[in-house]
């Protein structure tokens, strides 16, 4: 028996997502039920295949053992970073273009205005006897368009006892008349929060922004700034010791994410009150007589995608 080609029951019984095959539709109803399928999940630019996260995308694409058509392709016009594929190699270049020659700024300037998204990063200098401690010596904050909203050394609340100079350029007198730790987190706190208490703050609507960066959760600490994490957007490893820059790295890849095109739904999540029946058990023969095509269409996301940001009405 030829098993190259799949017979009409396999492909009924084919997830249009993932494209795994089941015996029978109801395990299929199952699978859909479970797996939260949606437009919004990292998807290969060629066989047009979902994955769950972009790692699992990266190991489609050029893993120990990818698809040989998409790495053939992806080879050719893929970026190694968002993981798009695009129509030739001049787009790539400008794709790649716009990620190259990060700039470098030093003032501090605290700006009010009403910008969405902010990036954020930290220098650390060391505390305690043997300098391990981290501590904050430099703090940086730019928007979506990598002009600084505020910039300065920080004086830490304890004695600095490893400045660590190669890898953060700081010396002792940078820190003698620097802005107080407790004065820097009220500044930041209050505009990252832009008027909102912070128990109020939502992911979608309001005034509160939208924060990014690298190891948000160390910096904040340091910072002794509290943020609620569905605000967060992170995470990459520059290696690139200059907190401006750190902070345009981390900015462009959010930005690039944000921008992905996927299909606009009115209630995209799951936990949206108007999706929680979708997949009920009560519907199982109605979905038993869907196809693979109209299952997906109903599905929904379980996480919030960036895209949704772009659709923010702030």
């Amino acid at each position: 028996m030829d098993n190259r080609f799949e017979s009409s029951e396999t492909l009924r019984n084919k997830c249009a997502a993932c494209y795994r095959q089941f015996n029978k539709m109801e395990h299929l109803v199952e699978h859909m039920r479970t797996s939260y399928h949606s437009a919004h999940e990292p998807m290969c630019g060629v066989c047009r295949k979902h994955c769950r996260s972009f790692e699992s995308l990266r190991e489609h694409l050029i893993g120990p053992l990818p698809k040989a058509e998409c790495e053939k392709i992806f080879k050719d016009q893929g970026c190694n970073l968002c993981l798009t594929i695009c129509n030739s190699r001049n787009a790539l270049r400008a794709l790649l273009y716009r990620t190259a020659n990060l700039g470098l700024y030093d003032e501090l300037k605290m700006d009010n205005g009403r910008t969405r998204a902010v990036a954020l990063a930290c220098k650390m200098v060391g505390g305690g006897s043997d300098g391990s401690l981290d501590l904050c010596g430099r703090v940086c904050l730019i928007d979506e368009y990598e002009n600084i909203i505020f910039h300065t050394y920080v004086k830490p609340p304890l004695p600095v006892t490893n400045y660590r100079y190669e890898t953060t350029g700081i010396r002792p007198e940078f820190l003698r008349d620097a802005m107080p730790l407790r004065q820097v987190q009220r500044k930041i706190q209050d505009f990252l929060c832009n008027g909102e208490a912070i128990w109020k703050i939502r992911s979608r609507g309001g005034k509160a922004r939208i924060l990014v960066g690298h190891g948000m959760d160390h910096d904040l600490k340091s910072l002794e700034v509290e943020y609620p994490g569905i605000m967060i957007r992170y995470d990459i490893q520059t290696g690139i010791q200059d907190p401006y820059e750190d902070c345009v790295a981390t900015m462009r890849l959010y930005k690039r994410m944000k921008s992905q095109f996927h299909i606009s739904e009115d209630y995209p999540l799951a936990t949206d009150p108007q999706n929680r029946n979708s997949f009920a058990s009560w519907r199982q023969s109605e979905l038993e007589r869907m196809t693979p095509e109209e299952m997906l269409e109903i599905s929904r996301s379980d996480y919030y995608c960036w895209c949704l940001d772009s659709n923010d009405c702030a």
